[in-house]
C-alpha cells in the first residue's frame, strides 16, 4: 500500500496525515509526479477556493498526472474542495473550470433559503438505500463499512456538488438536500472532512485504506 496525499497548496493537508497514522496507515504529502504514478492510494484534500485550487494545480503541473491517475483505476479519495474539484464546473466568483473527472457543477447554496453560509459543523448523513447494504460490491458499501445511517460528520462549505449522473450515495440536509458523498468506479469523496469526524470519520478513512472503495 501507498497512500499519497496531494499537495498543491490548498487545505490541511498533515491532518489527513496524521488521521492516516493514527489509523497505522503510513501517508505521503506530496505534488511530485512521480510519487502519484507510484501511489496505490491517491487523496485530494482541500480547504479554499475552487478557482485558486485549479489554477495551482496547473501551476504545478498536477492535472494530468491526477486524472490519468483516476482513468489507472488508483483508489481515489476526494475531500471538500477535493471532491468539488472532480467536477466540470463551479460557479464560485464565477464561472471556472474542473477537472470534470466527473459529471456535474458546483453551485452555492441558496441566500434566499439558507440563513447560514457557510454550512459549519456537524450534520449527518442520509446513506442511500444502494449504498447501505452489507455486500462490499454494492456501490459505495464497503465504504460505509461500520458506519450507521445518520451518523454525523463535520462540514465546512459555502458550495455543493450536484452530479448529473447518479454517483451520490450519501446526502446530508442543511435548508436544502445535497450530496455528501459520490461514488464511481474506483473514485470516492466526500464533502465533510472525514480527518475532522472523530470515529465515523476514521472509520471511513480506514476503509479507503482497506481498498473498500472498489
Amino acid at each position: 500500500m501507498n497512500i499519497v496525499i496531494i499537495d498543491y497548496g490548498m487545505g490541511n493537508l498533515k491532518n489527513v496525515q496524521n488521521a492516516f497514522d493514527y489509523l497505522g496507515y503510513p501517508s505521503k504529502i506530496t505534488d511530485g509526479y512521480r510519487d502519484i504514478e507510484r501511489a496505490s492510494h491517491l487523496v485530494l484534500p482541500g480547504v479554499g477556493g475552487f478557482k485558486d485550487a485549479m489554477l495551482t494545480l496547473k501551476q504545478k503541473g498536477l492535472i494530468e498526472p491526477v486524472k490519468a491517475a483516476i482513468n489507472s483505476g488508483k483508489h481515489f479519495l476526494g475531500i471538500c474542495l477535493g471532491m468539488q474539484l472532480l467536477f466540470e464546473t463551479s460557479e464560485e466568483f464565477g464561472h471556472s473550470e474542473g477537472l470534470a473527472v466527473l459529471k456535474g457543477k458546483v453551485v452555492k447554496f441558496n441566500e434566499d433559503n439558507t440563513p447560514l453560509i457557510p454550512h459549519i459543523g456537524w450534520n449527518d448523513i442520509e446513506i442511500l438505500k444502494q449504498a447501505d447494504k452489507p455486500a462490499p460490491s454494492a456501490r459505495g458499501a464497503g465504504m460505509f463499512n461500520g458506519i450507521k445511517n445518520n451518523a454525523f460528520f463535520y462540514f465546512l462549505h459555502s458550495y455543493y456538488c450536484v452530479p448529473e449522473e447518479n454517483i451520490t450515495v450519501a446526502t446530508c440536509y442543511y435548508y436544502e438536500k445535497f450530496a455528501a458523498c459520490i461514488k464511481k468506479d474506483n473514485v470516492f469523496a466526500c464533502q465533510f472532512h472525514p480527518e475532522k469526524s472523530h470515529t465515523g470519520g476514521l472509520t471511513l478513512l480506514k476503509n479507503f485504506a482497506c481498498n473498500y472503495v472498489d
